[in-house]
């Protein structure tokens, strides 16, 4: 049985994003394109060459840790709707040390900024954390809440106190300051590699420890741990802060590899993004980082299928809804009693 419900969460989201796909085209079908000449665009500009490529494992990178942020704070039945604000907090105390502590060597500049990031998206998802285990209150509301204070917290900041010059954004980070890349003649920074890196050390966490254990039974059924003697209070708040940490640094790593400095629109949709990401991935971190370079390619394909057929980027935004209704329609009727009975009566017919 456990074998046949990893399979499922394998078979579940591929056939969604083939379904996407079909019901995508025949979206592009009916406003009087050409779908397989639009996908093609689409393609191409998350692949045609070199600079593609590498577009398209840079625009990954952010999501992977948003993703990994949700996935994580989900497996201990918590929601986190926070990322976005975490993931800004995280970038919004990396450039303020960078750039007031220029006279630091880069490489001492860098980490202090991944460092202090991390700690920032922590402290910022223990707000909801700790509202949540000890005061009962919905964190879904209160950390989307705090996505716009982390947004207008920024906008001050970049209007105001750090302020370059006449214009409204941040000082860039030294050049030593930033995230080495790793291949020549492309952007790819070192930022994917810590991505990975955070991925497989949550994975091992997770599945591989008595703590991830712990933390996995708490959200499956909170009432049953704290009867074993579970401290489910003290799960809940370390998943959230867990999950701001993960968000945070993410913020950190886009600013030292990708925008050097925090202007009007940083950060925006990654935190939602990530939401849906994990959802797709069935909570997996794994599978989150494979579905994140999937909304990557849409995302990096979308202005070159709009340039080269006319069709609107929205399009693109269609076909990454379709997957996540998909997806969850196909996780609800797998686990629907009929659904079930079904698969139970053809595995005794065959056999």
């Amino acid at each position: 049985m456990g074998a046949k419900k990893q399979l499922m969460k394998i078979v579940i989201p591929l056939v969604s994003v083939l379904l996407a796909f079909v019901v995508g085209g025949i979206v592009i079908f009916g406003i009087g394109k050409n779908p397989m000449e639009a996908f093609g665009y689409l393609f191409q500009g998350a692949f045609g060459s070199r600079g593609a490529v590498s577009g398209t494992l840079v625009k990954a990178t952010p999501l992977i840790f948003t993703g990994l942020a949700a996935t994580f704070a989900y497996k201990c039945g918590v929601f986190n709707l926070g990322a976005e604000g975490q993931f800004i907090m995280g970038a919004v105390t990396a450039v303020w040390f960078s750039t007031s502590f220029t006279s630091l060597p880069g490489l001492v500049s860098l980490l202090g900024g991944l460092v202090l990031g991390a700690v920032a998206g922590g402290l910022w998802g223990a707000v909801p954390g700790l509202l949540k285990a000890f005061r009962g209150l919905n964190e879904m509301i209160v950390s989307i809440l705090l996505n716009y204070v982390a947004t207008l917290f920024m906008s001050y900041l970049f209007t105001g106190p750090l302020k370059e010059a006449s214009i409204p954004q941040t000082a860039a980070v030294p050049d030593g300051a930033r995230l080495p890349q790793f291949i020549p003649g492309m952007r790819v920074h070192a930022g994917l590699l810590i991505a990975l890196a955070a991925a497989g050390i949550i994975y091992y966490y997770l599945f591989c420890t008595s703590g991830g254990m712990k933390l996995r039974a708490v959200g499956f059924n909170a009432t049953a741990s704290m009867v074993n003697g579970f401290a489910v209070k003290r799960f809940m708040l370390m998943s959230f802060i867990a999950s701001g940490a993960i968000a945070g640094l993410g913020g950190a790593v886009e600013l030292h590899g990708t925008s050097f400095r925090l202007m009007a629109g940083f950060g925006a949709g990654f935190g939602f993004d990530g939401v849906a990401i994990a959802l797709i991935g069935q909570l997996n971190p794994l599978g989150t980082v494979l579905v994140a370079y999937l909304f990557a390619v849409l995302r990096m394909g979308a202005n070159s299928m709009q340039v080269g057929s006319g069709i609107p980027t929205s399009v693109v935004g269609i076909i990454q809804a379709l997957v996540i209704i998909f997806v969850v329609a196909g996780s609800a009727m797998t686990n629907l009693p009929q659904v079930k009975a079904f698969f139970q009566k053809m595995k005794r017919e065959v056999a």
